[in-house]
């Protein structure tokens, strides 16, 4: 058991440091598949990755469930975004192919990879030893990925723009392979095929707490991203390389908190992380923008990244403690709306750094994280799941 758990965040890992290695240097990176311009070819170059990410993870999740196998499907996933990677390296290096068709490849590429990353993340679901600690080693392999990917993907740029994209394929394929030793664990289900299992979801509507708060955080991240990274370049006159250890002292802690911090909510409660947590997050993502120097935004990073360790193990344990079968649906769904608030800050993000300024694009992805509480808090406080599990067990305390 213990060694599937290592096996299944080592997968999530590989998936998470391919992915955010693009990221620093994406402005190198779209004008190589033949985009001219930074901003805007960048963000829907990202874009199309999460709406593919958007359209097939509840696709993925409930196929998984009705048929009770994870690990062809993860295979499947891992070595379709393979294939999509080598096109875009293939077609970059033929004349006249235009950055649109990047963009459909793109878009493949993200509903083949969401099938190995949101169904790693629903095995480890199905293990035993406390949803808190599952998720807490989801999250520090989503953590150390991104962690790792952001400073190491700058120095891949530095190479060649499209070494990232071929770093990211073949740490698919080792995915592909790792997922063939571990042994599937789906909980029998009630449900009878994909649209019962899809439909299932209307059931538990409690699940839209999780969902709403994966949105937020997942906002931030391909806010980020995009802005936040062209943000330092342009602010602070970084490079690639210096952009992504910046992003790296965010993704640092939060992936060394991770798995604490799941193990936290499973002691003292859901709540209390998911709340405190957003409200910091929010705080510290207005605090990098007002800070005057390059050190001063790098250390509020840090801080940025502790708020996120408090949140996203307990949200995604929220996940597991209201899905107790077809789980592989419900985190689907948590991905989808998770990869939408990616989407959602990439694009809406950019758009407003571009026409209002980055302020203003700081000032909104702070106030959808801090906001979210306020709004979600009198239900969150109500949810129907064991009262130990959300506020903690006092006698043990």
């Amino acid at each position: 058991m213990n060694t599937d758990r290592v096996v299944l965040a080592t997968m999530i890992f590989a998936v998470l440091f391919g992915q955010v290695a693009l990221y620093p240097g994406v402005p190198e990176l779209v004008a190589a598949l033949g985009a001219t311009t930074t901003l805007d070819a960048g963000t829907w170059f990202l874009a199309a990755e999460y709406a593919g990410f958007v359209l097939f993870a509840g696709v993925w999740g409930a196929l998984s469930d009705a048929t009770g196998r994870r690990v062809p499907l993860i295979v499947a996933g891992a070595l379709g975004g393979v294939a999509s990677y080598a096109a875009l390296i293939g077609l970059a290096e033929v004349a006249g192919i235009g950055f649109g068709a990047m963009l459909v490849l793109r878009f493949i590429e993200g509903s083949f990879t969401i099938a190995a990353f949101s169904l790693s993340i629903t095995m480890l679901m199905d293990l035993e030893g406390g949803h808190g600690r599952n998720m807490g080693a989801a999250g520090i392999a989503i953590g150390s990925g991104t962690a790792l990917g952001a400073p190491l993907g700058g120095q891949l740029s530095s190479i060649g723009p499209l070494m990232p994209i071929a770093v990211a394929a073949g740490l698919l394929c080792v995915v592909a392979l790792l997922a063939t030793q571990v042994t599937d664990r789906v909980p029998e289900s009630q449900r009878g095929g994909i649209g019962a299992a899809i439909a299932g979801l209307t059931e538990r509507p409690a699940l839209g707490l999780p969902y709403a708060f994966g949105f937020a955080d997942r906002f931030t991240a391909g806010f980020f991203a995009l802005v936040g990274t062209l943000y330092f370049r342009q602010t602070f006159d970084l490079d690639a390389g210096a952009a992504g250890i910046v992003l790296g002292l965010f993704f640092a802690p939060f992936a060394l908190g991770q798995y604490p911090m799941g193990r936290l909510s499973d002691r003292i409660g859901r709540l209390l992380p998911v709340v405190a947590g957003s409200v910091l997050y929010g705080g510290a993502i207005l605090a990098v923008y007002l800070a005057p120097t390059i050190e001063i935004a790098s250390a509020t990073m840090v801080l940025l990244g502790i708020a996120g360790a408090l949140v996203a193990p307990a949200t995604m344990a929220l996940v597991t403690d209201l899905a107790p079968d077809d789980r592989g649906t419900a985190m689907g769904g948590f991905n989808v709306f998770g990869s939408l608030g990616f989407l959602v800050g990439t694009v809406g993000g950019g758009v407003i750094a571009d026409n209002v300024g980055f302020g203003a694009a700081f000032l909104a992805a702070a106030a959808l994280e801090a906001g979210i509480v306020l709004v979600t808090l009198p239900l969150l406080v109500r949810l129907d799941i064991p009262r130990a599990t959300l506020f903690g067990d006092r006698e043990s305390t």
